[in-house]
């Protein structure tokens, strides 16, 4: 059934709404927040019909990362460049697919004060066996001069200058949620009309929760505070909330999806193995660490801020801990024990 409740708003109307709260706004940024919204619709579309065209399995060759690549990370990829650089509110990206930075060298594109860094496909290992898949993104505003090329000084930036982050769930629905300093809002997609619908505003994540996602295959690697957390958590006390769920989906995406909306923490620690973690600071840390803090919640590397940390390369990997708040605070007087 078509939406009639005009209540309910648009992708775009919301973010004219909000364009319209700053008379100084150029509406560069709503534009931005659009066409990731349309790359993000396109994707859709080839997510729901993967098993009937020839999209599932691997591409045949390798990320920089050393990964394996799926056919739709190499669709969802072109998706996002293309729709980013046929605009004209994007100076350039970086992608956790490509190797390096891309510069849109036309004027328009050149004149634009935002570049975007994105993960096309988070869970895409997960594609063959229809498990929840997505999109996530962040937006800065660059450093370079506008009217120039942009360069990687525009994208080695801390995540405390992110402008805009969000991430797209392709699920049972299909979810867009975005950022900006004015709080965290959720658009579901209506087929009916092909159009994002305000369905999930102004998203607080609970002080606490019962759910915590980590990989317990990892768990001979990590620290001794990290054990001891996760031995809390199977073993609190009922009076005190316990003990709490292990969920954990192996779809970043989703797995912080969940426990933004009902409570939980997420935890990617460096093992003896990968002290440096897995995950990627720019592309997946940076913007989910925005979003949950905007929405009362916390995220950290377990010693400091992850919006605090500096980039020294593209594809630069953290540990990663999110989640709300007094969850983040036991965990931090786990991890205590590793540096004492």
């Amino acid at each position: 059934m078509a939406l009639t409740n005009r209540q309910v708003l648009t992708l775009d109307e919301f973010t004219i709404r909000e364009m319209r709260a700053f008379p100084k706004a150029t509406g560069e940024l709503a534009a931005l927040l659009r066409d990731i919204g349309l790359a993000a619709k396109r994707v859709n579309v080839e997510v729901n019909k993967a098993g009937l065209v020839d999209i599932l399995g691997d591409a045949g060759h390798m990320n920089v990362q050393g990964e394996e690549v799926k056919k739709l990370d190499d669709f969802a990829n072109e998706q996002m460049v293309g729709v980013l650089r046929h605009g004209i509110s994007c100076a350039g990206i970086a992608s956790e697919e490509l190797d390096n930075f891309v510069m849109f060298d036309d004027t328009i594109s050149q004149q634009s004060k935002y570049i975007c860094m994105f993960d096309p496909l988070d869970g895409s290992s997960n594609i063959d066996v229809n498990v929840s898949i997505g999109t996530i993104f962040s937006i800065y505003r660059r450093v370079t001069p506008v009217g120039t090329p942009v360069t990687i000084d525009d994208f080695l930036q801390p995540g405390n200058r992110i402008v805009a982050a969000g991430y797209v769930i392709y699920g049972s629905s299909t979810i867009l949620v975005y950022a900006t300093k004015r709080g965290v809002n959720g658009f579901t997609l209506d087929p009916s009309i092909g159009e994002f619908s305000l369905s999930h505003p102004d998203i607080k994540c609970p002080e606490t929760g019962k759910i915590y996602s980590i990989n317990h295959g990892n768990w001979y690697g990590f620290s001794d505070g990290m054990k001891e957390y996760v031995e809390r958590c199977q073993t609190k006390d009922k009076s005190k909330g316990g003990p709490y769920t292990q969920r954990y989906i192996g779809s970043m995406v989703s797995d912080v999806h969940r426990n933004l909306i009902k409570g939980g923490i997420f935890m990617y620690p460096g093992t003896t193995d990968k002290p440096a973690g897995k995950l990627r600071l720019l592309y997946e840390c940076n913007p989910f660490a925005y979003i949950m803090e905007k929405a009362g919640g916390r995220a950290t590397d377990g010693k400091m801020r992850i919006l605090d940390k500096m980039p020294t390369k593209l594809h630069e990997r953290t540990p990663f801990f999110v989640g709300s708040v007094k969850m983040m605070d036991e965990l931090e007087e786990c991890l205590a024990i590793d540096n004492k």
